[in-house]
């Protein structure tokens, strides 16, 4: 008679052997590339740098504050190329396509919420002098820059915000900007070929210490309060879509240049 022992022995050996069989992700010489050590695209800049870029799209890098030294051709790269704004008339489509399933009420209350940096405005003239994103951010040379309401529109963008009203939506201009700026932001978004937006919603003086998160989902909370149903909401960050009060369905513009909070 064999022991408990014994059985318990003989138990273990048969699991251990199914599970080399049946489990894909066991490690053997097949997929050895899953072990760190055995990675060859450590020193692959392009590959690195993609992967960086989805980990930054994907929100799972989190906060961070400048781009990897090694990716700074890349990021130039992507937003002087084609790339940027393939990527953009993608997610454009989406938003269409969505906006389209819609059945828009008429009584004004279907709404439509944009950023405005990197979404309505696309600010290269500013980060081609800065490094796209290669330098700690200076907020007081960025201030100058948004006094020029130089910014060209995101073509993407200009397309749906347009199309967006054709179909009958109501749209908010919800930006992380402040007060000051109101009258050189209005001024680059007209020139840029936006109008009719229903409110251009900035920064007031007891918003400047929130987060970004916080004071939009604030201000999103105010229009679902007034009776809006937050149907589409774009933005470049996370912050602009995440929080409270979110639309329906929201939809991140790429940006590899920075990270707000």
């Amino acid at each position: 008679m064999s022991s408990p022992g014994n059985h318990l022995s003989l138990s273990l050996l048969l699991i251990f052997s199914l599970l080399s069989f049946t489990c894909p992700h066991s490690v053997s010489s097949e997929n050895h590339l899953l072990l760190p050590s055995n990675r060859k695209f450590g020193q692959d800049d392009q590959l690195f740098c993609e992967s960086w870029r989805f980990s930054v799209e994907t929100n799972d890098a989190g906060i961070w504050y400048i781009i990897p030294t090694r990716c700074f051709d890349f990021v130039k790269n992507y937003f002087t190329g084609d790339r940027y704004f393939s990527d953009s008339d993608v997610v454009a489509g989406a938003e269409l396509e969505f906006a389209k399933s819609i059945n828009v009420s008429g009584d004004g209350k279907d709404a439509w919420v944009f950023d405005v940096d990197e979404t309505l405005l696309f600010n290269l003239p500013y980060y081609e002098l800065h490094g796209y994103g290669s330098e700690i951010f200076d907020e007081e040379s960025f201030d100058e820059y948004m006094l020029l309401a130089k910014s060209p529109a995101l073509s993407a963008s200009l397309s749906l915000y347009k199309e967006l009203q054709r179909l009958g939506f109501t749209i908010f201009v919800l930006t992380g900007r402040s007060e000051p700026f109101r009258n050189a932001t209005e001024a680059n978004l007209r020139d840029a070929g936006y109008s009719n937006w229903e409110r251009l919603i900035l920064r007031g003086p007891s918003d400047k210490a929130k987060l970004a998160v916080e004071y939009k989902s604030e201000k999103r909370k105010e229009l679902v309060d007034e009776g809006y149903r937050i149907r589409g909401n774009s933005g470049d960050q996370w912050s602009d879509l995440l929080g409270y009060a979110i639309a329906q369905r929201s939809f991140k513009l790429p940006n590899t240049m920075y990270y707000i909070a």
